[in-house]
């Protein structure tokens, strides 16, 4: 059995203004490094034994605290990449519905049949993410393994865990916070979610046994 503790990177300065941030590589804001330093602290404390993480900087900067403090190696792996968003890329949502109109209100009723012309298929993404953690899991037995990604990538990777239909994915995991922690445990290949969306204050709180 592994576990892995998939957290979404700290917050960036286009989640501060609600942009959607995909590829592109925007920085942490100021209380997105102390999120970090905090996100490092509880890491070493709870016995995490390896760190994974996208090859995105606000990812790489979350991740650097919790590498140092459990004194782990980084282990970058693409396919943990956001989501490619395409031509709403650092759009606002009222941005994107001016340029858009009609596709998107059927984009965010189902992004997966209404996918948007020049973005990455949420399906494929689901596969890669998935297929990333099967592969963490097995690189770790017996482990716990920090995991630092991003929330749409995420979250479909849970819809194609627990068998959840994909276009569903904002319904079903409605939001990850910044920090946020989610628990997935693997036998064999197989998940099992464990903890959704923890928030940091709620891990540094309970410490060491925030999670079992």
């Amino acid at each position: 059995m592994t576990e892995l503790l998939l957290v979404r990177h700290a917050e960036s300065i286009w989640h501060r203004e609600n942009r959607y941030a995909g590829r592109t590589d925007v920085a942490l804001t100021d209380l997105g490094r102390q999120q970090a330093e905090r996100l490092g602290r509880w890491a070493a404390a709870a016995g995490v034994k390896a760190v994974w993480t996208s090859p995105l900087g606000r990812c790489r900067l979350t991740a650097r605290p919790a590498i140092d403090a459990a004194d782990c190696d980084e282990h970058v792996d693409d396919r943990l990449i956001e989501l490619d968003f395409g031509p709403i890329e650092g759009k606002t949502k009222a941005e994107a519905h001016a340029i858009f109109a009609g596709k998107m209100d059927a984009y965010l009723r189902d992004p997966v049949v209404h996918c948007l012309p020049g973005g990455e298929s949420p399906v494929v993404a689901a596969s890669r993410a998935l297929a990333c953690f099967q592969d963490i899991a097995a690189a770790h037995p017996n482990e716990r393994v920090l995991v630092v990604g991003h929330s749409t990538l995420t979250r479909l990777a849970l819809c194609r865990a627990m068998g959840i239909e994909l276009g569903h994915y904002r319904r079903r995991f409605p939001d990850l916070l910044n920090c946020g922690l989610t628990q997935l445990r693997f036998y064999d290949g197989d998940a099992g979610l464990m903890a959704f969306n923890l928030p940091l204050s709620y891990l540094e709180f309970s410490g060491k046994d925030a999670i079992q």
